[in-house]
């Protein structure tokens, strides 16, 4: 995980734009090549010398997606981090980072299963296997996006007493999941953020 110190200048985040946006090229540059050397190699090349593996070539280019696919995800992730941590800090760039991730690699499998079975059955597979993905991370995916506005919002702060969700006690960490409450008698209670979000958030004067 990319760790953000706090001397990080404004030159130097640039500078990691430049290298993930830089990265993002060259991956895809390498896949696009790659793939028609790999195609070149099994459909022109090998059968010359009595090689046929053309039954294989999809298997071979669906391995090389699933591989690029991850590094150009984590390239576009890594931009996103870099260009919304000088705003924001290193939480909220990093949930949105993750996001990013996610929503690539889920994509990315989704346009494989769909490019796999081809014509109509492909656009039919791609769909279902979407769904299938988004239903499955519904809850964590929207209360990650809730989280979000939350970091982004900042409604409250470490350290705010606050009642949230009927919980009274002091902020001690916001995450993009969940907000900790310190209550008085020692207890922590683990808030989910999409319960914040949806409900009411009374912030209580600071004592002196």
């Amino acid at each position: 995980m990319v760790q953000v110190q706090k001397e990080l200048t404004p030159a130097e985040i640039a500078r990691n734009v430049s290298k993930s946006i830089a990265r993002l090229i060259v991956y895809i540059v390498l896949y696009v090549a790659v793939s028609a050397f790999v195609k070149y190699l099994i459909a022109d090349f090998l059968p010359r010398f009595g090689m046929s593996l053309g039954e294989y070539e999809v298997y071979v280019q669906i391995l090389l997606a699933l591989a690029f696919g991850f590094l150009i995800a984590g390239a576009v992730a890594s931009f996103f981090y870099w260009s919304t941590v000088g705003k924001y800090g290193h939480p909220t760039a990093a949930a949105i980072r993750n996001v990013v991730r996610f929503v690539g690699i889920g994509g990315m499998l989704a346009a494989i299963a769909g490019g796999v079975a081809g014509g109509a059955a492909g656009v039919a597979l791609g769909g279902f296997i979407g769904m299938v993905i988004g239903f499955a991370s519904q809850q964590v995916l929207g209360q990650t996006i809730a989280g979000l506005f939350l970091l982004i919002a900042r409604p409250f702060k470490i350290g705010d007493p606050v009642i949230l969700a009927g919980e009274e006690g002091v902020v001690e960490d916001v995450t993009t999941l969940f907000t900790v409450i310190a209550k008085a008698d020692g207890t922590k209670v683990l808030i989910p953020s999409n319960t914040i979000i949806g409900g009411k958030i009374i912030l209580k004067p600071r004592q002196q």
